[in-house]
């Protein structure tokens, strides 16, 4: 298929490089030079990305970037045709996702939702989950390009509830992440050896994927950016927001805002959002590391 790929960060790099892998013509635009993909073009203009183009797929930072893409200057708008579908696998909001939708609908263009979850190694290895929102028929016919990246698709429903699922699930992963980095860090400030506890919780209830992943960064010290806490920070923004609009509250998740919003603070805003936990430990008096650290 002839894919505009919009948007090479951690993940929208790994995801174009795979569509080229798998034989698909690929254009490809970034904001900021220096990024290409081998094997594909890279175009000079989200418009000219789009030009000619079957599937427009957007991997950016914010509702604003996926704005500014599509219907700003020399944006996506100024290409479409009616029959071309845009797959925005970027983690926006929903309401701002089913305008979009409306817009590019007037001229005969279909609109996906395709948010993901799994990380930059599901991204590099082409094993991402898709949460995705549209017209099963729509997403039929992107399954192709889905199975070159990713290794599952959930449909969610209608426009917008990709988006919708996705904030649900990223609510999650920050409270799980936050209560396994208050737990090492009580832990440790009480005489337990991280390395002694992490066996007792992989036997246990406690144990989860959000663990399972992040316990051999956090023993290593390592807290390079897999999911910047930027971003993990504007998704919790979004998950709020969107809490607003539906009048429901969600105490948990704003005080885990306000650990964020300090780590931003502290200039940890380019770091995984594991990093987090450099909070507790400095309140503590206490670091928190395995042997290998």
């Amino acid at each position: 298929m002839r894919v505009a790929f919009l948007g090479l960060g951690i993940m929208g790099r790994p995801m174009a490089s795979n569509l080229v892998k798998a034989g698909h013509q690929v254009s490809v635009w970034n904001r900021t030079s220096g990024k290409d993909v081998e094997g594909a073009r890279t175009a000079p203009s989200p418009a000219d990305a789009a030009r000619d183009a079957e599937v427009i797929w957007l991997c950016l930072a914010d509702t604003k970037a996926v704005e500014i893409v599509l219907f700003g200057p020399q944006g996506v708008h100024e290409s479409l045709t009616a029959g071309q579908i845009i797959v925005d696998s970027s983690t926006i909001s929903p309401t701002a996702t089913r305008k979009f939708a409306e817009r590019v609908g007037a001229n005969g263009v279909q609109y996906v939702d395709a948010p993901v979850t799994g990380s930059k190694v599901a991204a590099e290895g082409g094993t991402l989950i898709f949460i995705v929102g549209g017209e099963q028929t729509v997403i039929d016919r992107l399954k192709p390009l889905f199975a070159a990246t990713g290794k599952k698709i959930f449909r969610m429903g209608e426009t917008g509830k990709g988006e919708s699922a996705k904030l649900a699930m990223n609510l999650q992963i920050a409270l799980i992440y936050e209560g396994f980095a208050e737990a090492l860090t009580l832990a440790t400030k009480l005489g337990v050896d991280a390395e002694t506890l992490m066996p007792l919780i992989e036997a246990s209830m406690v144990r989860s994927g959000v663990v399972d992943y992040k316990a051999p960064f956090i023993l290593k010290r390592d807290f390079s950016a897999n999911f910047p806490l930027r971003l993990m920070r504007k998704d919790i923004g979004l998950a709020l927001e969107a809490a607003r609009e539906a009048r429901v509250k969600l105490p948990a998740l704003e005080t885990v805002e306000e650990i964020y919003d300090m780590a931003i603070e502290d200039g940890h805003q380019d770091l995984d959002y594991a990093a987090t936990i450099t909070l507790l430990e400095k309140w503590a008096g206490v670091e928190v590391k395995g042997d290998a650290a």
